[in-house]
């Protein structure tokens, strides 16, 4: 088996488990080093300068995305959007919110199940308005 080939493979193989453990973000930079070695052996490198290739690239690749995404991951309160800047608002329930449906005002919101009326902002369809309030 062509060399690119393995370094493919790996990089197949990082991304999907990068997507089995959601907020790691370690084994996507890794993913990304893998394809600077495959192009290294499509262009017939040796087998070393492939490996240094993918321990520079992982060793780069982590030290500036994996900063970047860590920030991202822990947001101050007052720069969340979307439904993670309602957690631990306090809401006025309008109608009974239940499997089927109903309605929450939160932070000047009209919420009912799966999005904002008035605000235009979605939310996951399985919340409740109690999830709405202390979040996941």
């Amino acid at each position: 088996m062509p060399g690119w080939v393995v370094w493919a493979i790996a990089a197949v193989a990082l991304a999907l488990g990068e997507l089995a453990t959601p907020g790691l973000f370690f084994l996507g930079p890794v993913a990304l080093a893998a394809i600077p070695a495959g192009i290294a052996a499509l262009v017939g490198a040796p087998a070393w300068l492939q490996l240094l290739l993918f321990i520079l690239g992982s060793l780069a690749s982590l030290g500036v995305l994996r900063p970047v995404a860590r920030a991202h991951l822990h947001m101050p309160a007052l720069t969340r959007t979307g439904a993670a800047a309602l957690v631990g608002q306090r809401a006025v329930v309008l109608q009974r919110v239940d499997a089927n449906g109903g309605r929450v005002r939160i932070a000047s919101c009209l919420c009912s199940r799966g999005r904002f009326a008035s605000c235009r902002r979605r939310v996951p369809a399985s919340w409740s308005g109690s999830d709405a309030i202390r979040g996941p």
